[in-house]
């Protein structure tokens, strides 16, 4: 399987967990790395250590737009895309081959169980099945095939943060083509990727996050359900925001005013059909 197989990982300051991760991947797996903090440093060591690994510098343009970067990169015919911030066996990767074949490529993604989450936040399969259709992968570990990949559309460049793998296997879906997940492919979250000292950059990247997350969620609904219909599913969560704005207004709590600011915006320029356009580089401390 290691000629079939290629190993995708996207980075931004993931300097600390980068190497530990990649010194437990199987030798003859070929690995692609794409770097979107442009740390050269950390291409010259990885490649000068690793001769199955490829790192790609890139302007970060976001998770998408770097996954589809990395897939014209490869040959393979199957790829992994993967988050350094998780714990799991890589022998368990054989597996996936199986079900591939028995479902004869007919997939749009499959992926593993993950331990230790939450159930409103991470929705799976029942525990007792041993593979089962489930509407969406989470993205931090996905097995899929490249031609079907491309068939579906790849990912939509349009998302820089949040929800890029729910709307590709919505679309796969459209094309019935499933996901699925399988239980005995196993794995857990022990660390976070972005790594950031500096507390003042931290409060940027958390509202990055609030800003993004917001915007893919009404992107990606409105997708799904239409302009009218999304905006109707939304206002409760308008008003919510807006309660919370004039609430911390009042009491003066500057740091969840902020907070709130943050979604606010993201939310009115999803609804406005603006770009993802917010960057950690472009807020002002």
């Amino acid at each position: 399987y290691y000629e079939q197989l290629s190993i995708i990982i996207i980075t931004y300051k993931s300097d600390e967990i980068i190497f530990d991760f990649v010194k437990k991947i199987p030798k003859k797996l070929k690995i692609i790395i794409v770097e979107n903090s442009k740390n050269l440093n950390l291409k010259k060591k990885l490649e000068k250590k690793y001769k199955n690994l490829k790192v790609y510098l890139r302007k970060n343009e976001g998770v998408s737009s770097s996954l589809n970067y990395a897939v014209k990169k490869i040959k393979t015919k199957y790829f992994i895309h993967l988050s350094p911030d998780l714990d799991l066996n890589f022998d368990d990767i054989r597996k996936f081959f199986k079900f591939a074949n028995d479902l004869e490529d007919k997939f749009c993604a499959l992926g593993p169980r993950f331990l230790k989450t939450k159930k409103k936040g991470h929705i799976q399969i029942d525990k007792n099945l041993k593979i089962g259709k489930i509407d969406s992968i989470h993205g931090s570990y996905m097995f899929i095939n490249r031609n079907r990949f491309n068939e579906i559309g790849k990912w939509d460049k349009n998302i820089f943060l949040f929800f890029e793998e729910t709307e590709y296997c919505y679309r796969g879906k459209i094309k019935n083509l499933f996901s699925y997940q399988i239980n005995s492919i196993k794995t857990q979250t022990i660390d976070t990727t972005v790594k950031i000292k500096d507390e003042k950059i931290k409060k940027n990247w958390q509202n990055l996050l609030r800003w993004h997350f917001i915007w893919s969620k009404f992107y990606t609904t409105k997708k799904k359900y239409g302009f009218i219909l999304s905006l109707i599913i939304f206002i409760p969560i308008i008003i919510r925001i807006s309660f919370k704005l004039l609430f911390h207004n009042i009491t003066g709590d500057n740091d969840q005013l902020n907070k709130y600011k943050f979604r606010f915006k993201g939310l009115i320029n999803s609804i406005l059909g603006r770009k993802s356009y917010l960057r950690l580089e472009n807020m002002k401390y």
